[in-house]
């Protein structure tokens, strides 16, 4: 009887020094800073093959978004063939480091800010752990892209910056952040901020919602989990088409303002700087230039950061598997 007593005491002294947890607390923190750490980490990479990719069909769109040139496809190959005889292959990828400098903050903010807000809407809606409704799959993603461009846009300017100046202009990312603060002022750094936000909202919404969308449809066909990597490849690139083919025009205007200071002109406000492009270059051949290009770089671009993204986090989790079966 009396060691049963001491057994109790002893027992209930052990629990008063280590006070009870929730049994999973400890592994759920590291479970969830693991989940976002890869979730950066599949995200930057993405962004970087992507946008690398497809670098100098990138840069040509702009110089033309930024001219009253008329596009064509034969013009855009002209422009890409005389940048590369005139200042060698590499030219193609001038203001890529920006790209760089940009895309893999935002690229990273933007997967992992999404992979939270699917967390977030599904606890609220109800949908914890399963796949969400089309309403909140479009606001996950909208609200993930404006996240991103918030926090990295004044990068988005100087890439834009680089990709249509000569190189006599600007030699580095940061001569062009102290050239602009300097002659045009800091504010200058997020001229074109507001279009870009209305334009991110349908573009990373309907890209999202998009891509889920497909891969939950094939899911419920296929009866597979995980569609391939060419499957993803393609439904990414459809994702990209409807996201970009919606907010093109909006790009068209951010790229105007963003790079008024060296072309000459003086936009102010998107409306006036939409009137002024229709006005002189019509609402197709305007509103509209490069679209066809983009029906070629964005779905590639696209196409390759979803692939990516998913492919390298479920790498990340085989490896995180393996060391945790080996300790």
């Amino acid at each position: 009887m009396d060691n049963g007593v001491k057994e109790r005491k002893v027992a209930l002294t052990k629990n008063e020094a280590q006070p009870a947890l929730p049994a999973a607390a400890q592994p759920q923190v590291s479970k969830d800073g693991k989940h976002v750490l890869n979730s950066l980490m599949s995200g930057a990479f993405a962004g970087a093959v992507a946008k690398t990719a497809v670098a100098p069909l990138d840069r040509t769109k702009i110089i033309f978004q930024v001219s009253s040139n008329r596009f064509s496809a034969k013009e855009a190959y002209r422009l890409i063939y005389h940048t590369y005889l005139k200042d060698g292959f590499f030219s193609l990828w001038r203001g890529n480091s920006a790209t760089m400098v940009r895309v893999i903050p935002y690229a990273a903010i933007q997967f992992c800010a999404h992979e939270q807000y699917k967390q977030l809407l599904g606890s609220y809606y109800g949908f914890q752990g399963k796949v969400l409704t089309p309403l909140p799959r479009f606001l996950a993603g909208s609200l993930a892209g404006t996240t991103a461009t918030m926090l990295t846009y004044p990068l988005d300017m100087v890439r834009a910056r680089m990709a249509v100046t000569p190189k006599e202009m600007y030699s580095n990312i940061i001569h062009v952040f102290i050239r602009i603060s300097r002659e045009e002022g800091l504010k200058t750094l997020y001229r074109g901020f507001f279009p870009t936000i209305l334009g991110v909202i349908p573009y990373a919404g309907l890209s999202f919602f998009t891509y889920e969308t497909l891969k939950k449809l094939h899911s419920d066909r296929s009866g597979r989990r995980h569609p391939n990597p060419v499957e993803r490849l393609l439904f990414g690139a459809c994702a990209g088409l409807i996201g970009q083919s919606a907010s093109y025009p909006l790009d068209v205007v951010r790229r105007r303002m963003q790079t008024a200071g060296v072309t000459g002109h003086t936009y102010g406000t998107i409306v006036g700087t939409m009137k002024e492009i229709v006005r002189e270059e019509g609402i197709v051949r305007g509103l509209y230039k490069g679209l066809s290009m983009n029906w070629v770089k964005g779905p590639l671009a696209v196409g390759i950061s979803f692939m990516t993204f998913d492919l390298t986090q479920i790498l990340l989790r085989k490896l995180q598997q393996q060391n945790g079966i080996e300790r």
